[in-house]
């Protein structure tokens, strides 16, 4: 089984993923990780510690001449701004964050619990869905993330090639894929930020080039849209995740709903074996499976929870009503959430791609790989 834990602290010396279960033989390039890192680190609204650090990833294990060799790989990412041991605990929580619950969990202080709660943890979990991408791609598996809304400002996402659609999320501030929006949303993050508040939003990821087949029907915990949505939720400030139609199939007669069913001969060599829909209102899984349609997973962000003109609080030694601390932060993060959503729905598709053709070596996936779809074809 594919999987990953990761370890370190927001200002500590270092950012750890050990990736486990990566096939041999994949073609490791650190270049298309660092490019993630570096959009993670981007988009308007981010603050200081970004001109601090400046994100690279080191492959420390698991890789000989290029090539990952099948033992666990550790990507680690070094922080610029290690300065743990110098910092002072927080005497008051601040609302919507882990500082109550997990200093009380713990019977201690604030810090231990924000220095590992903190967001800054995703930037290694971007580099595993960075390395997973290397896999999917082999298996011409396309993978983008962009943003679709904005502090209850829409932005629609454009139909086109997934080559396409980035060159218009990389033109735009935001990561979204439609750059016209780019100054009214620029206008709306510096007005919040001028009142000392902060934003969320949605971010989709779309994912192209799936077989049949992976995930499955027979268990609730292997069902991929279950995973999917773990994954997600899984991280900082994610508050809901939406498949496909999402919601919106609640509101709905189910013929306007599901997806109906066509067949293309035209396209009986491509992975969806010639079996297509006028609408993927699905998403691209029925069952808990990919059904050869495009994947589309939306995740809903809440506003950051560290304000400039903080909410009330209580000074944890005095039991007294006082303001919430304050640490540097962002006004707006959803952009870098879009970079961090798109990685890890990523690394969960390769994970289902292992489940389902092995993963010893890339030469034996692929062999299983074009094996399935040979049988699929003729059945």
């Amino acid at each position: 089984m594919l999987r990953y834990w990761t370890a370190g602290e927001s200002h500590g010396q270092t950012l750890i993923a050990l990736v486990d279960g990566f096939p041999a033989g994949v073609t490791i390039d650190p270049e298309p990780i660092n490019n993630e890192l570096r959009r993670r680190q981007g988009g308007y609204g981010r603050g200081g510690r970004q001109r601090i650090e400046t994100d690279q990833v080191q492959v420390r294990t698991g890789i000989w001449k290029g090539q990952s060799l099948g033992s666990p790989i550790v990507l680690e990412v070094p922080n610029r701004d290690y300065k743990l041991e110098r910092l002072d605990d927080l005497p008051r929580p601040r609302p919507g964050h882990a500082d109550l619950t997990g200093s009380i969990k713990h019977l201690g202080g604030i810090r231990p619990i924000l220095e590992r709660s903190s967001a800054r943890e995703t930037a290694v979990r971007v580099a595993a869905g960075g390395l997973a991408k290397q896999l999917l791609s082999a298996f011409n598996i396309e993978v983008i993330g962009y943003v679709v809304e904005l502090g209850g400002e829409k932005i629609a996402p454009v139909a086109g090639p997934i080559d396409e659609l980035r060159k218009l999320r990389e033109s735009s501030i935001i990561y979204s894929l439609n750059p016209e929006q780019d100054a009214d949303i620029k206008a709306l993050i510096d007005r919040t930020r001028k009142a000392g508040d902060t934003l969320g939003g949605v971010m989709e990821v779309r994912v192209e080039g799936l077989p049949f087949g992976l995930g499955t029907h027979a268990q609730w915990d292997r069902k991929l849209d279950g995973r999917l949505a773990q994954a997600v939720m899984a991280v900082q400030a994610i508050k809901g995740v939406e498949i496909g139609m999402g919601f919106e199939a609640a509101r709905l007669p189910g013929s306007e709903v599901h997806d109906p069913i066509e067949f293309d001969p035209a396209q009986r060599d491509s992975p969806n074996l010639g079996f297509t829909r006028p609408r993927n209102n699905a998403g691209g899984l029925e069952g808990g499976m990919t059904n050869g349609q495009p994947l589309v997973v939306r995740a809903a962000k809440k506003p950051i929870s560290t304000l400039a003109k903080p909410l009330g609080s209580v000074n944890l030694e005095t039991k007294e009503p006082q303001e919430a601390s304050y640490e540097r932060s962002d006004v707006c993060a959803v952009s870098a959430a879009s970079v961090i959503i798109e990685n890890v729905v990523a690394f969960e598709i390769a994970v289902a791609l292992v489940d389902k053709f092995g993963g010893d070596s890339l030469r034996e996936m692929q062999a299983r790989y074009d094996l399935f779809l040979q049988m699929a074809r003729e059945q």
